[in-house]
């Protein structure tokens, strides 16, 4: 849009008007369809993820999913991350009501359980999906997905510092290998629950995380949202 548009619309009131209305319908239609992209791509993978198919499973004509976003690089991306907000919030946030370290350490690792369990996207963790897609591809979205995943084994580790750091855990301990059997341990649930199509293993996950920690040295009181 040129700048005399920009202006033309910013002087008239029923111009701005109408334009916000259009931002506002655009932006709604943006956060309809990437809750199908989603969902699709938590089961069939970012390759899965064509406009043809986003636009049977939203019920939106192709053209108008082609104007949003371009082109299948750019709906990907703007996928992963639509889910990277999903994950934070439900995940990461709602942990933050705990004190750093051990607390919202179990606190993370039982809303990622949760978050799986309770099939937020039909196939699971989102990312434990697309990066088994992506991860042999080079390109702007295996960056997107791998960020998206350093961050989160980042966050993890770093409660376990802090724990370290602050007594909750044996000066001995190891972050990095810490954090990664947690972590791993999490997408072994993830994945043996939607192959079994069986809850059992979140509670075997779970109870394996909470008897690793306290043999890191955590105390038990700390631990109870990982209890059964």
């Amino acid at each position: 849009m040129s700048k005399v548009a920009v202006d033309a619309i910013a002087s008239d009131p029923a111009q701005r008007q109408a334009a916000d209305g259009r931002r506002v319908r655009g932006d709604a239609s943006r956060r309809t369809v990437l809750q199908s992209a989603t969902d699709l791509a938590s089961v069939d993978g970012l390759d899965g993820l064509t406009i043809g198919r986003l636009a049977t499973a939203s019920g939106r004509g192709k053209s108008s999913i082609a104007t949003l976003f371009q082109s299948k690089e750019g709906l990907q991306l703007a996928t992963v991350a639509a889910a990277r907000d999903v994950f934070t919030a439900l995940i990461v946030e709602r942990a933050r009501t705990e004190p750093r370290g051990v607390r919202r350490l179990a606190s993370l690792l039982r809303n990622a359980l949760d978050y799986s369990r309770d099939r937020v996207f039909t196939g699971g963790c989102f990312f434990a999906a697309t990066a088994a897609d992506v991860d042999s591809k080079p390109g702007p979205v295996r960056d997107a997905v791998r960020t998206a995943l350093v961050d989160w084994y980042g966050y993890i580790e770093a409660q376990v510092r802090h724990a370290v750091a602050n007594g909750e855990l044996a000066a001995v301990t190891d972050p990095e290998q810490l954090a990664f059997e947690l972590a791993a341990l999490n997408e072994e649930a993830n994945s043996r629950s939607l192959l079994l199509q069986d809850e059992r293993p979140y509670d075997l996950a779970a109870r394996a995380m909470r008897e690793r920690l306290r043999a890191a040295g955590a105390a038990p009181d700390r631990l109870t949202a990982l209890d059964a």
